[in-house]
């Protein structure tokens, strides 16, 4: 995989919170666990600057990751990042082992294609809204795809696509997904300021409305006068 993420780590010994503030604060390093597969737990360290790296694409999150610990390769998907809350410092990661044939759920970012010949735009002026950007999917580790792409070319004027017209990895399904809760995930719109323009002839109708209707209202003031000064 040419986009492939690879991390280098080394063992730690001692564990423990005095230990791993030492690591952050001395090394210039991570502390991190890998687990999983039937096999025995490992406490490592990751380079700080590696994760920081690593941790700004979105292939981090969602792809099998690579870790190399003493020669060897731990094939891996990222279980937990946790960052110190006001500044964002890296403070702890879990990582837990796959193979190929492991069914993992991960979120996966949606890539629109077509954005700019979309018929709906370039016809009738609408405008593209995308309603969620990721979803997650339960799937195998050797299917994880980087993103789910949605054609919207042929996308006319209000109409939409839904999660259940979505093209899956073979095998792959979204948890807990039930088509009477189908979710929209774009969609073209007629544009702002047409709806507006809408919504205001449509508030001029009520009020011309409103207005010949005061007019009908018989004035029976002046029927009283006369009915006084007959009296």
């Amino acid at each position: 995989m040419s986009n492939e993420i690879i991390l280098n780590a080394d063992l730690r010994i001692r564990t423990g919170t005095n230990k791993t503030r030492e690591i952050r604060r001395e090394d210039s390093m991570v502390p991190a666990i890998i687990y999983g597969n039937e096999e025995e737990s490992k406490n490592i360290k990751l380079r700080l600057n590696e994760l920081t790296k690593a941790s700004e694409s979105e292939l981090f999150y969602t792809q099998v990751l690579k870790i190399l610990l003493e020669g060897q390769e731990e094939k891996v998907v990222l279980k937990e990042l946790q960052r110190e809350p006001v500044k964002g410092k890296f403070l702890h990661a879990d990582f837990q082992r796959v193979s190929r044939k492991t069914k993992l759920k991960v979120v996966v970012p949606f890539r629109f294609l077509g954005e700019e010949e979309c018929e709906g735009v370039k016809t009738d002026g609408g405008v593209i809204a995308k309603i969620i950007s990721e979803i997650e999917i339960a799937c195998l580790a050797g299917n994880i795809p980087e993103a789910i792409e949605i054609d919207i070319t042929n996308l006319m004027l209000n109409e939409a696509i839904r999660l259940s017209e979505l093209t899956l990895p073979e095998g792959a399904e979204i948890p807990g997904f039930d088509e009477e809760n189908d979710q929209m995930v774009v969609s073209v719109n007629a544009p702002r300021a047409e709806e507006e323009e809408v919504e205001i002839e449509a508030e001029e109708a009520d009020g011309e409305t409103s207005s010949e209707g005061d007019a009908e209202v018989p004035d029976d003031s002046e029927g009283s006068d006369e009915s006084d000064e007959n009296s």
